[in-house]
Order: structure tokens, then sequence, then C-alpha cells
């Protein structure tokens, strides 16, 4: 590779702040210390110096395994002893292999080092660049059934050191470089490699180009179009999925993107340019323009005083009120990237923005790190995913069905951490529609969170914690509850399982109800444990009229147990496939869609033999998959709340329609005096509304009485059933009565507007009678 950088005298001009890691004083990222869920695996890439602890609880056990740069096992590195092989059965080693077979080694044998209950932590020193991996180990049974002992909690404290703390390598390295701050470098890259563009200390803005290589051996000068780019992908910035590509001005795609863990790029201007810093007293500031156009003189791209960039990093957005270009602090974090591939020959020019005088850089401009990945590296698309926002990175999952889902659809978008299905083709989102009304459709709801709580105050803890009343819930039943603060307004919502007197599983939308209940158990003094299931239990939403004839085919259950046709509306039980030997799972009577429906609940490693048997018996009954365009519709016309619509900030139980979920006759719960002030006089109440059109409203659209504002529109979909437009919507009491005339205003609230009844929801089957039937 031939590459060019330009320096320029940067640090005597007078105005640059001291670089944000202080340059030359040693560095550490922040320390790693979570637990790991059932049958999880846990990555750490160490260096020499670094400290890794394992703490394992009774009934638990750990496994350990250990590899060198080269793949080779380096157990003994960390002064253990490998006494066990590997066992599938009991993890869920997917992730591991797929490092494995990118780093070129053999999943075949691999040794562990199995750990038992200690009574203090496993302190281990790494000595040289390793990779770990920790595992807890669980069989299917145990996480089905619920009760887990025991407990892995992993820590990861890195030493310190004056390199850059960078991601891990995605595969297999053909080049890397750092850009220095205030600098600009171009590079090659060939079509089918891979290119990765780092943000190493956090808010810094890196513009970037890319030229056709063969256009400028031809004199023309085919580069990345951003207007093009945004007509093409209908955003403002590609993303990975199907809508992934920049393209130059002649509408042919150049890299297509594979990964970005930021998420919030610019693409709307310039690089910064000598005329932007004259024009605030700065003359003679170095700009990115002038250094993009001297390291791309030598590949023969002329000069210009302003250069159209991909502005990585840059945080910008347009006003939806004045239209104006607003921008804030970079929102990325150290060791941010944005991963692409080539889909020509290129050459390609990157810059560590010199911007010191505005937030664009956080105030303080640092370096970029740019890694080049030869092509036969496997590099999946993937976005960051962050339980809140100051927690760990992680990169975004296929689900346990995804082989499955895949060749059905590229239609996929991301559903927490993990990539879920949106339509697919051979229905399309109509067709799926009619299938849950009138038969059955199987759908990947992996995304749920799941808690386990189990202790001897495992329901004093969720008597404290939720809407409605646990001493109530008997045991192989469920119910729709709420976390409330002590506002009254919601923090999640979920189904409650009680699966023994004594252990409870929690579904729910977010992993925020998860660390309120942990909090809570501290603060209470409790006897419980509360343990996140992450990625180890997928499940199947199995919905529609004729669900129950489909799992009458393959469901068969103890004699200890509720039977399948025991099961009323919330009722759940635990079942195998086809026989006493079948693979196990958890069938709950629940769903999200006002149909009957069920929903399982079975360990990752009998994913694809439960949907197999689920599809194979299913094609009696006219089964269709089912994505979440689909759901949306179904889920609007049955009127049930979901996050960020109908539930959000500020927005209390009762003005999110939840009420029927609260029950304030209970003994006293986490945000009970609020909802009580609030039950006796609302101000606000959750309505529906039937438009006299097919036009469709958006989240967010003013609803309005004359010329007031009188409510917002939360949910709003075309609905198949009755023929045109609904909306749910928070409305005033004072204009929430039944066939009350509103308007739902558009185009600034008043330029358009759409006329709509006020009406109960659900819209359809008000009674739940499908549901129950």
């Amino acid at each position: 590779m031939t590459a060019y950088t330009v320096l320029r005298d940067f640090d005597n001009m007078g105005f640059l702040t001291p670089a944000r890691s202080f340059h030359g004083f040693p560095k550490r990222s922040a320390p790693v210390d979570r637990a790991l869920a059932p049958r999880e695996g846990m990555r750490l890439d160490a260096r020499a110096g670094d400290l890794v602890s394992v703490e394992i609880a009774a009934g638990a056990e750990a496994r350990i395994l250990a590899f060198g740069p080269r793949g080779a096992d380096a157990l003994a590195e960390l002064g253990l002893t490998a006494n066990t092989a590997m066992d599938v059965g009991d993890c869920d080693p997917q992730a591991m292999f797929d490092w494995i077979a990118a780093c070129g080694g053999t999943c075949r044998d691999l040794p562990a080092c199995r750990i038992a209950p200690l009574d203090e932590p496993l302190l281990l020193r790494v000595r040289d660049p390793l990779t770990i991996w920790v595992f807890w180990p669980t069989p299917p049974e145990a996480l089905v059934t619920g009760g887990l002992g025991g407990a892995v909690r992993v820590g990861h404290r890195q030493a310190a050191t004056n390199s850059p703390l960078l991601p891990p390598l995605l595969g297999d390295v053909r080049d890397e470089f750092t850009v220095p701050r205030g600098t600009a470098l171009a590079y090659e890259l060939k079509k089918g490699e891979f290119l990765q563009i780092i943000d190493v200390e956090g808010q810094q803005c890196s513009d970037f180009n890319a030229f056709r290589a063969d256009g400028l051996d031809r004199g023309l000068e085919l580069s990345i179009d951003g207007t093009a780019t945004r007509s093409m992908v209908r955003r403002a910035f590609p993303g990975p999925g199907i809508l992934d590509k920049f393209f130059d001005a002649e509408m042919r795609p150049l890299l297509n993107v594979v990964q970005d863990t930021c998420g919030r790029h610019d693409t709307f201007g310039l690089a910064c340019n000598a005329r932007g810093y004259e024009e605030r007293g700065f003359p003679g500031h170095v700009n990115c323009s002038d250094n993009m156009s001297d390291a791309l003189a030598p590949f023969g791209v002329q000069r210009r005083r302003a250069w159209p960039a991909i502005n990585f990093f840059w945080n910008t957005w347009i006003d939806p009120h004045s239209h104006h270009l607003m921008t804030q602090e970079s929102h990325s974090r150290p060791g941010d990237y944005v991963a692409m591939q080539a889909m020509d020959d290129l050459v390609c020019v990157s810059t560590a923005c010199p911007d010191d005088i505005d937030p664009i850089n956080g105030w303080n401009p640092t370096d970029v790190h740019v890694r080049i990945y030869r092509p036969e590296t496997p590099i999946r698309r993937a976005v960051a995913y962050r339980e809140k926002e100051d927690a760990p990175m992680t990169i975004s999952q296929n689900s346990a069905f995804h082989e499955r889902l895949a060749p059905l659809t590229q239609n996929f978008a991301p559903a927490r951490d993990l990539w879920a299905p949106t339509s697919f083709a051979a229905d399309g989102a109509i067709g799926e529609y009619w299938a849950c009304r009138n038969d059955v459709t199987i759908q990947d709801m992996s995304g749920l969170r799941k808690y386990d709580i189990i202790g001897p105050d495992a329901e004093r803890l969720l008597q404290h914690a939720t809407t409605r009343n646990v001493a109530k819930l008997a045991v192989w039943r469920g119910s729709y509850t709420l976390i409330c603060d002590e506002a009254g307004t919601v923090i999640d919502d979920g189904t409650l399982f009680r699966l023994a007197p004594d252990l409870f599983r929690w579904c729910c939308g977010s992993e925020e109800s998860g660390r309120v209940l942990e909090a809570l158990a501290r603060q209470m003094g409790l006897q419980v444990r509360i343990h996140h299931l992450g990625g180890a239990m997928p499940n199947l939403a199995l919905q529609g009229p004729k669900s129950r004839d489909l799992l009458r085919r393959i469901v068969f259950t103890q004699p200890t147990v509720p039977a399948l046709d025991q099961l009323k509306w919330f009722g759940v039980t635990v079942a195998r496939l086809n026989d006493r030997d079948g693979a196990p799972f958890m069938l709950s009577r629940s769903g999200y869609t006002g149909e009957l429906g069920y929903e399982i609940f079975c360990a990752r490693a009998d994913a694809l033999t439960i949907w197999d048997a689920l599809i194979e018996a299913g094609q009696e009954f006219g089964i269709t998959p089912m994505g979440s365009d689909a759901l949306s519709m179904i889920r609007i016309e049955a009127g049930l709340a979901a996050g960020n619509a109908e539930f959000a900030p500020g927005i209390d139980a009762f003005e999110a329609g939840l009420g029927f979920a609260v029950d304030l006759t209970k003994p006293d719960f986490t945000g009970k005096a609020a909802l009580e002030r609030n039950a006796a006089a609302p101000r606000r109440v959750l309505k529906g509304l039937l438009l006299d059109c097919n036009d469709l409203p958006h989240h967010g659209d003013p609803v309005l009485a004359g010329e007031r504002q009188v409510g917002i529109v939360t949910s709003a979909t075309r609905s198949p059933m009755l023929g045109h437009a609904i909306a749910i919507a928070r409305i005033g009491v004072e204009h929430a009565l039944n066939d009350t005339r509103l308007e739902i205003g558009q185009l600034d609230g008043r330029m358009k507007r759409l006329g709509a009844t006020v009406t109960d929801i659900p819209f359809i089957d008000p009674q739940r009678k499908r549901a129950r039937a």
C-alpha cells in the first residue's frame, strides 16, 4: 500500500487545547464487571499486565478457555490446567466458534478448565496477550424450568498503557495505521476488502471520501456523492442493513456499511475548510479540506478549496421546525467505529479533524485509526447496543433462529441486541397480518428480556416493585404487569410468570426493570437472586386461531404440570417436543396480538429443532412467518401499548392506558401514592381515533379541537380489517368522550387536517374474546 500523510505545525498555532487523553501519559479503559447469563460466554481481549477475576457462587460453575495470538491453547499462561473438553450441550458457544473461525482456527476438541464454586474470586494475572472466554454452563432443562443456583461474575481490569486502546480485531488485517490529529491520509482499497475507521478516544470527527481507482486512471473523479447517497438510501446516511451503500454521482455503489457502532454522522455539508475558519477569525488554521487535497494530490486528484465528505462521528441533524442544520459535541465513544466493504478498487482519504474552536470534536481533536481487512474476513453486519448510555457496548447478534429466517427475507432491523425480521418476501406484511387473523403465524421474539427472580423473598420483592398483586398469582399462572417509578411513570411492562412458590420469570421490554429489581433488592436487604437470562432463552410467538390445533400435534407434558388444553389465558407450563425425551421448552398462553396465541421459550441449543417441528406441523394449518411490520398493525388494532409510544418518560400508567394493570387495593408498591393521586383526577386518557381517510398520522402529530391542541398521536396504522387509518392518542379528558370529532394536524399542524372520531380501544374485539377463545 502507498499512503500519503500530511503533517502540519499544529501545536504552535496557539489555540489548540491539550489532547483529552493527555498524550504520553498512561491510559486505562474502564474496568469490566458483570454477571454472565446462564450458558453465556464472555470474551476478554487481555493484554500483558491485565487482571481477570472470576467469581463463582454456590450452585454454579465456570468453564475458562484461553487462546494465544495464533489461536493455540494458552490456559497454562494463566496458571490453569485443562481438565475437561468444551461441552457445547450446556453452553452457547457460537460466538466463540465464529471468532475461532475468523482467526483461522478449528473448533474441535477445545480444551477448557472447569472451575467449581469458590469461597473468594479467582484472580488471574495475564503475562502475555491472550483472548479469554468464560462460560457459565447450564443444562437446557435447568434453564427452561428455572431455579438456577449460584451465579458467575467476571471482572477485567486492564493494565495502564501508552498504546491506543483500540477495539478487538474483526479479522485478518492487511494493514493498519493511525491518522494523527489535524492530518489526513490517503490510501488504496481493493475490491472486497473491508475498511474500519476507528475513533480512538471518542468525540472525534473523521472526514472521509473515496474515488473509483479506474476513474482516476481515466482522469475522472468519481467519488462519494452525499446527495446521491441520501436519495438512494432515503436516509441522512447509510447503515448496516438493506440501505447500506455509499454511491457516486452516477448512482453506482462504492462501499457498503457493514458495522456501525456510533450511528450518528453527518453528510449534509463540506469538510472543514480555510474559509470557514477565516470567517470565524482564525486565518491560517489547519483544515481538513486542504489536508485532503494534499494527501490526494499524488493520485492525480485536483485540489479543491472545500471537499464534500462523509463526516463520520460528527453529530448533526436538521431541526424539524426551523429546518436549520444543528450540531452538538460528537456522540462517539472511545473505540467507536464504522466498517465498510469496498465494491470496487478505490482510493480513499481519511482525516482526523483539527477543529478545536467549537463542539464538533468535543473541543479537543484527537487521533483516528484505520484498519484494512482482507476480503476473506467474515465480518457480519452489526450495530452497537448498550443497555443504557454509559453501559459497555455489545455488537448486535443474529438470533438463534437466524439460520431459518435468513433464507426467507432480507428485511431485518435491530431489536435491542438482535436482528429481527420486519417482513417476509413471500407474503409481505399484509399477508402476514391476515395469516395471524385467520390461521397461524410464527414470529421470532427473542429480543424480549427475561429474568428469573428466585428465593424466599422473591414474592416480597415483586410485590413492592410491580403494580399487580403478586400474592394472588398462582403457580403456573402469569399476569401482565408494570414496574413504575415513584411518580407512577412506567419504567417497563411485561408478563410475570410464577413457576414455583419462590420462583418467578419476568419477561419484559428492557434491562432497566432488571436494574430496578436489583437495586430494590439491595435496598430492602432481601434474600433473593435475580438472573438475567440474556440470549440464553430465545422465544417464538405462535399466534392465530389455529395455534392451539398446531401445538396439539407436537406438545408433550408430564402429568405434574398443566397440559396444553388446560392452559387458560396467561397460563404457563413446561413441555417437551413430541415425547418425554424431546427438547424442553416453557409454553405460555400469551402474546402481543389480541388473538389466541402462545409463546415458546427454549434453550438456544434447541431453537432450530423447535422451529423445524413447528413449521412441519404447521403446514396443515397454513403457518406463516411474521415480522414486526405486521405485528405493529395488529398491536395497534388490539390497543396494546408500546414503549416510547404509549408509555414514555413523564407518562404515568393511567395516561399510558395501562390502568387495568394497576391494583390500587394491594399493599404499598413503588409509585402507588402518585398513581392514586392521578387516578382521582386524570388530565389525559388514552383513546382511539377512527380516521376519515387512509392518510397515515405519525407519532407526535398534534390532535386538535379547532385551533387548540388537545392531545398527541402515540401510534397509528392503516387497519386492513377496518379499511382505513386508525390512531391511538393521548387526549385531554374534556375532549375524550366517544364520538367526539377532532382533527389530526399535519404540515406544521395547520396546513393539513385529518378528520377523526374518538372511540374506545381496542379497535377490534374489545372484550378480548379471540384471545380467550
